[in-house]
């Protein structure tokens, strides 16, 4: 099987971000950021994470091609740009930001019969929110979806209320396919859920 250059074979047209295949170093990084009431309020499932059970994950769905699941990171290539006329020191900085992971796109339930998995995405890092890089991670992940593991449609669940991540899922390519009320019980309290898929081709 051919190696993937992930840096440049999977990173947006600007060079800001890259995706690369989780590892098990990953693991605490990955449940300290799914922990935090910033990112979980935006899951259905809202259970506690634990790096042993990150771990197993790993092993029983990475390992076993059930799900995919990537890091997103930094390319630098964006804050080194920023450096430019800067002192010394703060390009430095700026630099050291090269290759840190900043968030997690990942692929479940993987059906290689029916060509299809469901997609999620989380921004770990607060201080990278809201600067539109949703998009951008989605339409990597596409990317890897149908050309790399030759599925023909994602789907996604979307809570109601996350307005910001519906818009940057159209953007990337997701079209709404239906919105079903009180789909899913949060806390005792009842959610709708959008709907959304991309499909290759269309």
């Amino acid at each position: 099987m051919r190696e993937i250059d992930w840096k440049n074979e999977y990173s947006d047209e600007e060079g800001i971000i890259y995706l690369r295949p989780m590892t098990y170093d990953d693991a605490e990084t990955y449940v300290n950021w799914r922990n935090s009431e910033s990112v979980n309020k935006y899951f259905i499932y809202r259970g506690k994470f634990t790096v042993e059970g990150q771990k197993n994950w790993i092993r029983d769905n990475l390992e076993t091609g059930k799900a995919a699941s990537m890091m997103v990171c930094l390319t630098g290539k964006r804050f080194e740009d920023a450096a430019e006329g800067a002192d010394e020191n703060e390009g430095a900085e700026l630099q050291s930001t090269a290759d840190r992971a900043i968030g997690n796109v990942y692929l479940l339930n993987i059906d290689n019969i029916n060509k299809k998995a469901e997609y999620g995405v989380m921004i770990g890092d607060e201080s990278i929110r809201g600067k539109g890089l949703g998009t951008k991670i989605a339409k990597l992940m596409l990317k890897y979806a149908f050309d790399g593991l030759g599925l023909h449609r994602v789907y996604l669940r979307a809570l109601e209320g996350n307005d910001r991540a519906v818009k940057s899922y159209m953007n990337a390519g997701f079209k709404k396919e239906g919105f079903l009320v009180d789909d899913v019980c949060i806390d005792g309290e009842f959610k709708s859920v959008t709907w959304m898929a991309a499909v290759s081709g269309r």
